[in-house]
């Protein structure tokens, strides 16, 4: 499942719903990212984050569809907040079901690379300091390569 949203959700109760289709599954990861309080402008007071449908939804959608020809997948969920949050919202959820822990693992680390690399969403966050756009670090670059390579197990 996939989906954009631009209300508040509880990632307690999306891991709930997820690992209920996930029955029979060896393995079961989530990932929640949540607004930091902290950033180089000081405090934040809020982040604005907007989507273009349906590029974004389309994007995510064969990022997941790689997932699961890379990974032997059971089950796969991702939900993406658009809107103006607040620092400790949840901003995504993501989490996947595989036989084994290895794949579920490494399939959710590599929808989340996708998501900060190469999804298409804008950032701004507004901070004491003022506003300013966020783009993916350098890191979040490096990590995302390491799944250009030929295809895992």
């Amino acid at each position: 499942m996939i989906r954009l949203t631009d209300t508040p959700f509880d990632p307690g109760d999306e891991l709930t719903r997820f690992t209920a289709t996930a029955a029979g599954s060896g393995a079961i990861v989530s990932f929640t990212g949540l607004v930091r309080g902290q950033s180089k402008g000081g405090a934040v007071q809020s982040l604005f984050l907007q989507a273009y449908s349906p590029l974004t939804e389309r994007g995510i959608a064969q990022a997941a569809e790689e997932a699961r020809t890379r990974w032997a997948l059971t089950g796969l969920s991702i939900l993406h907040r658009t809107g103006k949050m607040a620092p400790e919202d949840a901003i995504v959820f993501v989490a996947t079901a595989a036989p084994h822990r290895r794949s579920a693992f490494e399939a959710a680390d590599f929808l989340m690379d996708y998501l900060k690399t190469q999804a298409v969403f804008w950032k701004k966050e507004v901070t004491e300091a003022g506003d300013q756009w966020i783009e993916p670090r350098p890191e979040d670059y490096t990590d995302a390569a390491r799944w250009a390579g030929p295809q895992e197990s």
